[in-house]
């Protein structure tokens, strides 16, 4: 599965962006999609996942209300529409997808939030 990240960029406080991430390669095989970010010194952390199924979602506590994770299961691609952005939201945002016991990261894509 390969996997090209999108939608990032230098944004205000309390502006908008959304993200996209396009799958490709055994897309069938997806049980589950997620977003993660990594700030600089940091750990890498989750901020929403889905599944491809039923489409259940789970949110890190710091972006629920603000965040919202959704797929397109005919495109193969995930996106993530996020408001009120805040400056603690800035860093490299992942996605990453789940197939049967393994897992897939794409390469990342930049936010910054100005304040």
């Amino acid at each position: 599965v390969q996997l090209v990240e999108s939608g990032g960029g230098l944004v205000q406080a309390g502006g908008s962006l959304r993200l996209s991430c396009a799958a490709s390669g055994s897309t069938f095989s997806i049980n589950a999609m997620g977003w993660y970010r990594q700030a600089p010194g940091k750990q890498r952390e989750l901020v929403a996942a889905i599944t491809t199924g039923g489409g259940a979602t789970n949110y890190a506590d710091s972006v629920k209300g603000r965040f919202t994770i959704s797929r397109d299961n005919a495109k193969n691609t995930m996106y993530l529409q996020m408001n009120s952005l805040k400056p603690e939201d800035t860093a490299v945002y992942y996605c990453r997808v789940w197939v049967g016991r393994g897992n897939y990261w794409g390469q990342g894509t930049q936010v910054t939030v100005s304040s």
